[in-house]
């Protein structure tokens, strides 16, 4: 609203309700430094929340078997054998001797004609293939509606069968412009030198359509059918059970291919399908080469020293010759004095996996035993990282709140610097969480789940100085882990006995006596998140579902019925000072008169 006042009194009128309302305006600075300070400290309980959740996370790892029986390995010839463990293999020494490593079956066809050019289009080079590896396939081309003036169109598929008028397969193509139709006679196999207006040359390697006369915008190539050549075969492989791994019913996996298609893209496509079978050309003997991509004799379970890869249609058994009768062999080794077969090089027993290297006859030692100083660096991980947690909430609850810094005002904020308001906020927000009972709790009970004692724990490791980890000496660092020493007692805890250590930190019982460390930590930090949920709630809750939202819903009521109260108070301000201008208008006018009278 555009006031103009102050012309009979000459009184700063706007200034005057401006200095009356910020008297007024007290009440709801206060109740936004309220909201402000509530807004803070639900973000700051936010924060604490997401802090013990990840440590949560953390935990929830060292409730798992594999933290405490990680496995170290060693073979004393890595060139001939690697190894590695589970923690579920058993500490022992193992042997492999007269080791014939598996080999994957192969097929090589015989030399292609050395003008094939592999980056080709097969039809393009139909020259050097027997016309029996073709097959015709019928394509029904869809119509096309031209977008631009054009002579030139291209069909959906290459390859096109070299057929003219004479043979009935394709005589013409219909175009149809602004309702006209014209009928085009199709040529097939070689161009003339020049076109008639009522003909289209197609090229049958690439199906480019090439008009006697430019077809307009709009115009519309009416759908017709041709003949296309593609090259149809299958492969059929088996998996280690014998099992052929193809779709059709007995078992093989069916290709097709356009004659578009060049060598090296039909290989590609056959490496990548479902087969398991690497296939390429090579240049250097003009010989494809197809390999199976697994090791071992991998044949039909009804023939277990049949072909490991059967190829079937001309292409493969007619043009490249591919031997049907390719064969893999199983890896054949002794292990600790036991002869056995493998499909692979790569094998698991007892928990270790082997990985064969090369052939060998003698003698390969595998040692297996506790990787002690894994297990060691995932507690004191763990211990530090729940350092850090502590150290973390103890300083915000721990942390001064100073009065003489109140959230600011818009009013006072623009009087401000941009680092000045930063650094005002950082001492407005300090101390919003200091003594905190939920969170001073929490501390407390994940103290308490450190050093009771774990009943029913296997072996002789019940606490945690059992194993050489106890409390700071040091008071400032409020109950904060340290791992004795240079960890040389955890080290011997857990080479001497791995299941009572693993017991303390993650045995399950039904009562918190006989639970882990671990499962103690999660329980109270699950309680804790959901107490402060309690009162800061999340980010996805509603103000009603936890108590500062019902606060700041409650601050937000509050200064909006104070605003509208202020715009009625500032109203009655501006029509007191209205009925004193007009007042003094009036005493004006009549001193005015009355001087008229004495003049």
């Amino acid at each position: 609203m555009v006031r103009v006042s102050g012309l009979a009194s000459g009184m700063d009128i706007d200034q005057i309700v401006s200095d009356l309302m910020k008297a007024e305006r007290m009440p709801i600075d206060k109740m936004k430094k309220q909201k402000q300070t509530l807004e803070w400290q639900r973000d700051d309980y936010r924060s604490m929340n997401l802090l013990l959740s990840e440590f949560n996370n953390l935990a929830f790892n060292m409730t798992l078997q594999s933290s405490y029986s990680s496995k170290t390995v060693s073979s004393s010839d890595e060139t001939k054998v690697k190894a590695a463990a589970t923690s579920s293999a058993a500490n022992a020494s193992y042997t492999l001797s007269n080791v014939t490593m598996a080999t994957a079956a192969q097929s090589i066809s015989t030399s292609i004609d050395s003008s094939m050019d592999p980056t080709k289009s097969l039809w393009s080079q139909r020259g050097s293939m027997d016309s029996s590896v073709w097959t015709e396939k019928t394509v029904e081309q869809a119509a096309i509606t031209l977008s631009a003036d054009t002579s030139t169109v291209k069909l959906a598929k290459g390859a096109i069968s070299a057929v003219n008028q004479n043979t009935g397969t394709l005589n013409s193509i219909s175009v149809t412009t602004d309702g006209t139709s014209k009928e085009y006679k199709v040529t097939i196999g070689t161009k003339a030198e020049t076109l008639g207006s009522d003909e289209v040359f197609i090229n049958e390697d690439t199906g480019e359509m090439t008009f006697g006369t430019t077809l307009t915008s709009g115009s519309t190539i009416e759908a017709f059918s041709y003949q296309q050549n593609v090259l149809k075969f299958s492969i059929t492989t088996y998996d280690s059970n014998g099992k052929a791994t193809g779709d059709n019913t007995d078992g093989s996996t069916p290709f097709e291919f356009d004659g578009s298609t060049s060598l090296n893209t039909l290989l590609t496509q056959i490496s990548n399908s479902k087969v398991g079978i690497s296939a390429f050309f090579d240049e250097g003997t003009n010989k494809v080469v197809m390999t199976r991509k697994d090791t071992g004799n991998l044949s039909s379970a009804d023939n277990g020293d049949g072909s490991n890869m059967v190829f079937s249609g001309g292409f493969l058994t007619g043009f490249l010759q591919l031997a049907g009768d390719a064969k893999g062999t199983d890896a054949k080794f002794t292990l600790n004095g036991l002869e056995t077969t493998r499909k692979s090089n790569t094998f698991t027993t007892g928990g270790v996996t082997y990985t064969l290297q090369n052939n060998f006859t003698g003698d390969v030692r595998v040692n297996v035993s506790n990787d002690t100083q894994k297990v060691f660096d995932t507690i004191k991980d763990f211990v530090t990282k729940y350092n850090e947690l502590i150290e973390k909430i103890n300083g915000k609850i721990t942390e001064e709140r100073d009065r003489n810094y109140q959230p600011l005002t818009d009013e006072e904020r623009e009087k401000l610097t941009d680092k000045q308001a930063e650094q005002w906020d950082a001492k407005a927000k300090s101390g919003l969480l200091k003594g905190d009972s939920i969170l001073s709790s929490g501390l407390n009970q994940m103290r308490s789940n450190w050093y009771a004692s774990v009943s029913g724990v296997s072996g002789g490791f019940s606490q945690l100085t059992d194993i050489g980890i106890s409390t700071s000496a040091n008071y400032s660092d409020r109950g904060k882990l340290v791992i004795e020493g240079d960890g040389t007692k955890l080290k011997e805890a857990i080479e001497k006995d791995p299941q009572s250590v693993m017991d303390l930190f993650m045995k399950s019982g039904s009562t918190t006596s006989e639970k882990g460390i671990v499962r103690r930590l999660r329980d109270t930090i699950t309680q804790t998140v959901s107490k402060v949920e309690q009162r800061a709630g999340r980010s996805t809750w509603t103000s009603e579902q936890f108590l500062l939202g019902r606060n700041l819903k409650s601050v937000n009521s509050q200064i909006t019925s104070f605003e509208s109260r202020l715009t009625q108070v500032e109203d009655r301000y501006y029509r007191q000072f209205t009925a004193m201008e007009k007042a003094i208008q009036n005493a004006n006018a009549q001193s005015a008169q009355l001087s008229q009278y004495f003049s």
